[in-house]
């Protein structure tokens, strides 16, 4: 790449395949996670936009690096005037083409953004249009992989200095140019933000006004509870996971199967949106803190997801060490119902459901689930699966299982007892197991496995309120009766509980509990 005067046309535009090159000199400064990856000429206007401080020492500190000993940084830095800027600018622009290094060219653009005043009749014109075309060419190249805020703030920067040289009239001089393209780019973007936010007030004013109209129909009975819903006015985020016909629905053998099922079937059932990640992270931390790395694991699978749908999970850990409550706090805090399966009570036919024919025909384990919680994509707890039993007299709930744990087959659950397809894609499934060894490899083939440590002594203070917490739920009590320990019944349940099975620490604070009632009473 050669220099050329500031005149010139092309050379102010670098080549797209040198954009990824541009500031890759600098990324040994501390820059904001943001804007790491951008070009050098964007991060300093990001700079500017933030209102952050000391940009021009970063940017001298930058270029003492990258090209040690120019007479002209020395004197930017002692003195910061224009000519001095411009000077350097332009000993950088040499250096570029003398080394063929893109690296130092960014630089220069970089000093004229931090250094030009708003471009006043032809004064610095040249100068200022150079900077004006390397931002645009790096945000064209660079504006689809940033996080939207970014690129809005990017946007607004970048025309807003191309469009300076009109708008002289309208910004306060006493602002550097850089300072008024982010005050004019705002401006320039007003109309598009109100234009934006009619358009988001009108989107829910209907969205409000088919939600009044859908309830009024319900009210006088316009829309039967049993008809089945039209694909086009199912609401986003819903899903119809049973469809039956009228004459289905009156079917004498399935009347009493049918009862508790009705509200779910023939309905669009809401799919709960997941909640922010790091709240729901926080939350489980503080209740497991020996879990983190379980907790990141099960958390991952949910990273750029709008509902709640985690893929199969195997959580592998010795007994009493927590598995089954994690499982449990893991879909109350992501907002789902949980319906828990004790592997070593349930066989295939249980699990799968049982044909209309029997007397005791019921719906499979995931379809009730639904039905409890009134959503489409409730958890499935299966609890110590590995105690499965292995006869095949009824089938086996490992093979049942492989059917619910596919996506193609899950999506379309032929369904015994309602003999219809299900859509069940959108139920989690978590196991737990004290080992693995007895599990075939086709169930290992289809769980994500993580092993969930044991708790240490270090854990007691984490763990304590949840473990009161449960105890007086056991009670029918409100958490707020139940006071935490005092000092001496924290030092004893400390003394007797070295870490390990919580499920022991549970039966330890029980006793202290126990024993502060029966002084309570004698006093």
């Amino acid at each position: 790449m050669s220099a050329t005067s500031d005149d010139g046309d092309d050379h102010d535009l670098p080549a797209a395949e040198d954009a990824a090159l541009i500031g890759a000199a600098a990324d040994s400064a501390d820059w904001d996670e943001r804007l790491k990856g951008l070009p050098r000429l964007l991060r300093y206007a990001m700079l500017v936009v933030d209102g952050a401080e000391h940009i021009e020492e970063r940017l001298i500190a930058e270029i003492e690096e990258l090209c040690p000993h120019l007479s002209h940084n020395a004197a930017w830095a002692t003195g910061r005037s224009l000519e001095a800027a411009l000077a350097l600018a332009a000993e950088l622009d040499k250096c570029a083409a003398a080394q063929n290094e893109p690296a130092l060219r960014s630089l220069a653009d970089s000093v004229r953004l931090v250094s030009l005043p708003t471009p006043r009749d032809d004064e610095h014109f040249q100068q200022h249009r150079r900077v004006a075309k390397a931002l645009v060419k790096a945000f064209q190249v660079n504006s689809l992989r940033v996080e939207q805020k970014v690129c809005c703030d990017l946007e607004r920067f970048t025309y807003g200095w191309a469009a300076l040289p009109a708008c002289t009239q309208f910004l306060p001089k006493k602002f550097s140019a850089a300072m008024n393209a982010s005050v004019l780019g705002h401006r320039m973007a007003e109309h598009r933000i109100t234009a934006a936010k009619a358009a988001l007030r009108l989107q829910l004013k209907e969205e409000e006004d088919r939600r009044k109209k859908r309830e009024a129909e319900d009210r006088t009975g316009a829309v039967k509870q049993d008809a089945v819903p039209n694909p086009e006015l199912i609401p986003d985020h819903h899903l119809v996971v049973a469809r039956l016909s009228e004459a289905e629905m009156k079917n004498i053998k399935l009347k009493e199967i049918l009862g508790p099922l009705k509200d779910v079937i023939n309905t669009a059932l809401p799919l709960v949106e997941a909640p922010p990640l790091h709240e729901a992270r926080n939350v489980l931390q503080s209740e497991f803190p020996h879990a983190v790395d379980v907790i990141d694991f099960a958390l991952a699978d949910l990273v750029g997801r709008t509902t709640v749908r985690l893929r199969p999970l195997l959580i592998v850990g010795e007994p009493g060490g927590g598995k089954s409550r994690f499982a449990r706090r893991l879909g109350e805090v992501l907002g789902v119902s949980v319906w828990r399966t004790d592997g070593g009570r349930s066989d295939g036919a249980v699990f799968e459901g049982t044909d209309r024919r029997w007397y005791s025909a019921d719906p499979c384990h995931a379809f009730l689930a639904i039905a409890q919680g009134r959503i489409a994509n409730p958890l499935v707890l299966i609890d110590e699966i590995e105690k499965a039993a292995t006869r095949s007299d009824y089938g086996r709930l490992w093979d049942t299982l492989l059917g619910f744990l596919e996506p193609e087959t899950c999506a379309r659950y032929p369904d015994p007892a309602l003999q219809t397809n299900l859509d069940l894609s959108q139920v989690s499934y978590i196991a737990t197991a004290n080992r693995l060894d007895p599990l075939p490899s086709p169930i290992r083939d289809r769980f994500r496995i993580v092993t969930f440590p044991k708790p240490t002594a270090n854990d007691l203070d984490a763990l304590l309120p949840a473990v009161i917490a449960d105890l007086a739920k056991e009670r029918g009590l409100d958490q707020s009766w139940m006071t935490p320990l005092d000092g001496v019944e924290r030092e004893a349940v400390a003394k007797h509980w070295p870490g390990g099975s919580v499920r022991r620490l549970r039966r330890i604070v029980e006793a202290v509990l126990r024993e502060r009632d029966i002084r309570a009473s004698r006093n």
